[in-house]
C-alpha cells in the first residue's frame, strides 16, 4: 500500500534524487538552525532569553530528553544531506527539514524569520507524518 505523504502540501518531502549534491551543499552553506524557546522545556545550551517559554499548543523537542544545540544542528544537517526537505519553498528555501535521531525519534524543523526551529513530532495528530518520515529516512 502506498501512503499519501501528507494532507498538507507544504509538508511533502522532495522525491529521492530531486536534489543534487550541489543543491544540498548550497542549502547546508546558507541554512541555519537556531531553535526556539517556544519548543523547549529544558534550556540546554541555546542561550534563549527567557531560557524557556513553551506554549501549550506547540510540540516540544525536548519532552523526552534534552537536545543540545550541537545535536539539533547535526540532525538538521543530516536531514538536508538525505534530501529530507519539503517541496514547498519560502523564497529559495524549503519550509521544512525532517530528521530522525538514533532512538528513532522524528524531528521537524520549520523555517522562521531568523532561521529554523525544530520540534519532535509527538502529537497524536502527527502519527501519519512520523510514519512517512521514518519510511523515507530508512529508504534513503
Amino acid at each position: 500500500m502506498i501512503h499519501r505523504q501528507s494532507n498538507n502540501p507544504k509538508r511533502r518531502i522532495e522525491p529521492v534524487g530531486s536534489l543534487t549534491e550541489k543543491d544540498k551543499e548550497s542549502l547546508l552553506a546558507v541554512l541555519l538552525y537556531v531553535g526556539s524557546a517556544l519548543h523547549k522545556q529544558k534550556p540546554s545550551n541555546y542561550g534563549f532569553h527567557p531560557p524557556v517559554n513553551p506554549r501549550a499548543h506547540k510540540s516540544l523537542c525536548d519532552d523526552k530528553r534534552s537536545v543540545p544545540l550541537e545535536e539539533a544542528r547535526f540532525l538538521f544537517q543530516a536531514g538536508i544531506q538525505k534530501g529530507m526537505v519539503s517541496i514547498y519553498r519560502q523564497g529559495d528555501f524549503p519550509k521544512y527539514v525532517w530528521s530522525v535521531d538514533g532512538q528513532g525519534e522524528v524531528y521537524e524543523a520549520k523555517l522562521g524569520s531568523d532561521g529554523f526551529h525544530g520540534y519532535r513530532l509527538n502529537q497524536e495528530n502527527e502519527a501519519a507524518m512520523r510514519y512517512i518520515v521514518l519510511q523515507e529516512w530508512n529508504a534513503r
